[in-house]
């Protein structure tokens, strides 16, 4: 009879609200986002360049960090 107090299986990292790669330090990067109020094209490029070597693909992320840093430059200039 198992135990009634144990809690059974650890669940595995919620991949959906807090993936792993989104949590480095004591935050979250959305938290940080949002705290700032960065927008969208300014958030995307932190959210990109703080899990860049995360996930093992640090030159896909710096360059989509890069794409919309850029975006967000053309924006500026052409409002």
């Amino acid at each position: 009879m198992p135990d009634s107090k144990s809690s059974g299986p650890v669940p595995p990292r919620d991949q959906i609200n807090h993936p792993a790669h989104y949590n480095k330090g004591s935050i979250e990067v959305i938290d940080f986002i949002e705290d700032q109020h960065l927008g969208f094209h300014l958030g995307n490029a932190v959210k990109y360049i703080c899990r860049c070597d995360l996930k093992g693909t640090p030159y896909s992320d710096l360059d989509k960090a890069i794409w919309y840093l850029q975006r967000y430059k053309e924006l500026i200039l052409n409002s």
